[in-house]
């Protein structure tokens, strides 16, 4: 197999643009490489050894690349870390990671500065991008350092933790491999190969999502290591990543739907005056994405929109723009290495067209909780696990996903799927986002619950309630149609998308028992 890695891509053509950082600033392959073997040398100064965790909370920039690039060829692990939690948030997974090295931000100081202070982690060992208080400066771990490749290179791993929606968060621990990292580097580009990406071959990556994220710094990440320039936003504004497709010819890039949404909200007029005829294989996942949502951006980009259903812990399926014509609301079928299961509350396999928990093939995938040995398992049967999704397969083996089990609502005895609900409410030309949950109800166990954040400009008020109820009656049947809507600003979502749905849904079930 001839090894690929953006560390051979550099050594050997140094020239290419590598990098363009959310400053606009353009980096080439060699100059990116040069910071990544000052990073990497540094580490090793301080004594890092192999299977050492390095820790960090940055927003997306360069120098997260180079952290990135600089552990995974020294044979350590890095833990990106949600740059939103609280400073005490921060120290349990510091602490919990073993993190030997903490890189901090600026642009986060005062979480930065709790999670060090609650640690008493040493500032010899504490790097900051912009001055913090208690961090040293990024540039003092570089200074001095040889910008060459260091020597006896290994393959590090990156070890993220699971969001923590439903208690403390877990790492995800795989073992390190005794092999080289450009061979793993190599091996991990598989995945966007089952897309059709190549690599070099023109292609370049746009990245509007945050680096912390398991598969935004998986795809680019991934995609330096095939050789393609990858563009990087730090705050993603619709308009803003249709000028950087169209002025770095995109060709592919991993989304979530709620960038889809705020896309199509765009006028007509401003959508239409970009090119987007680069666009080979723009992939999305994450979170369900309605049909009439989906179909919009298959008539506006063509067949470059495609699907996979994952998780941090593994995977799952894929499905071309191609398939999903043909089976709408499918997010595919089982990867080539991987399988899917469905079984029930008592871990019955069913059959096709039956309703149940999800469960996905570990494969060669094989990984841990860390320190959470009940975690593991009850997450298992045989060699399966399971993230808590609902869903079905067809006859031809393609899957369809319902909704997260605990999200979904039991009104009288039916069960009802949130996401179904919030795939018509988006549509509404008013409504910039959507959450639907169950509330309590005396009668029934639980009622459906609507916030709905208005578009902008738009006055949230009884004319609007009114307006969507209307909406709703040739689109939801009346067992699916909320019982009330509540408005707000903002819905709680971190900048991929991911909705804090226990934020809005906690204040209803207050002193009452949660079904």
């Amino acid at each position: 197999m001839a090894e690929l890695g953006f560390w051979n891509f550099a050594s050997q053509n140094p020239e290419p643009l590598a990098l363009v950082d959310p400053n606009l600033k353009e980096w080439s392959r060699g100059e990116l490489l040069a910071e990544t073997n000052k990073i990497a040398h540094g580490l090793r100064s301080l004594g890092l050894t192999r299977g050492d965790c390095v820790a960090i909370v940055m927003e997306n920039s360069a120098e997260f690349f180079q952290i990135y690039l600089a552990v995974t060829q020294i044979g350590l692990y890095l833990t990106p870390i949600n740059n939103h939690l609280t400073g005490p948030e921060i120290a349990y997974i510091i602490k919990d990671s073993d993190a030997k090295v903490f890189f901090g931000s600026a642009r986060f100081k005062p979480a930065c500065v709790a999670a060090r202070e609650e640690l008493d982690f040493p500032e010899s060992r504490s790097f900051s991008l912009g001055a913090v208080p208690g961090f040293r400066a990024l540039e003092e771990l570089k200074h001095g350092q040889p910008e060459g490749l260091p020597e006896e290179r290994s393959a590090g791993q990156v070890m993220n933790y699971t969001s923590g929606t439903t208690g403390r968060p877990k790492g995800v621990r795989r073992p390190l491999v005794d092999i080289s990292p450009d061979l793993v580097a190599t091996l991990t580009t598989g995945f966007l190969g089952m897309f059709g990406v190549q690599p070099e071959d023109d292609n370049v990556h746009i990245c509007g999502s945050p680096l912390y994220h398991t598969a935004v710094l998986m795809f680019s990440g991934s995609s330096m290591h095939m050789g393609h320039t990858v563009v990087l936003m730090e705050k993603w504004l619709p308009e803003e990543m249709l000028r950087l497709i169209e002025k770095y010819r995109v060709t592919h890039s991993h989304m979530v739907p709620t960038q889809f949404h705020r896309l199509l909200k765009l006028d007509e007029k401003i959508r239409s005056q970009y090119d987007m005829s680069s666009l080979r294989t723009m992939v999305h996942a994450a979170a369900p994405c309605p049909m009439e949502t989906k179909r919009k951006m298959l008539d506006w980009w063509g067949d470059a929109i495609f699907e996979y259903y994952a998780a941090t812990e593994g995977g799952g399926t894929l499905v071309t723009p191609q398939e999903w014509r043909k089976y709408p609301g499918t997010v595919g079928k089982a990867w080539t290495n991987s399988d899917i299961k469905i079984y029930d509350e008592d871990e019955n396999e069913l059959g096709p067209n039956q309703v149940g928990t999800v469960y996905m093939l570990l494969g060669q995938a094989d990984f841990k909780y860390k320190d959470a040995e009940k975690k593991t398992r009850d997450n298992r049967i045989g060699n399966y696990f399971t993230v808590g999704d609902v869903g079905e397969l067809n006859d031809e083996g393609y899957l369809f996903l319902r909704d997260r089990k605990t999200d979904m609502i039991i009104s009288g005895g039916a069960n009802l799927y949130p996401a179904e609900i919030e795939s018509e409410l988006i549509q509404h030309p008013k409504v910039a986002d959507v959450a639907v949950f169950g509330i309590p109800n005396d009668d029934w166990g639980e009622e459906i619950k609507a916030v709905i954040q208005p578009m902008d400009g738009v006055e949230a008020n009884e004319n609007l309630t009114d307006e969507i109820f209307s909406w709703c009656e040739s689109r939801l049947a009346k067992m699916k149609t909320p019982r009330s809507i509540d408005y707000v600003v903002e819905l709680p979502r971190d900048p991929n998308g991911k909705l804090y749905k226990r934020k809005l849904r906690d204040p209803y079930w207050e002193g009452r028992s949660q079904i």
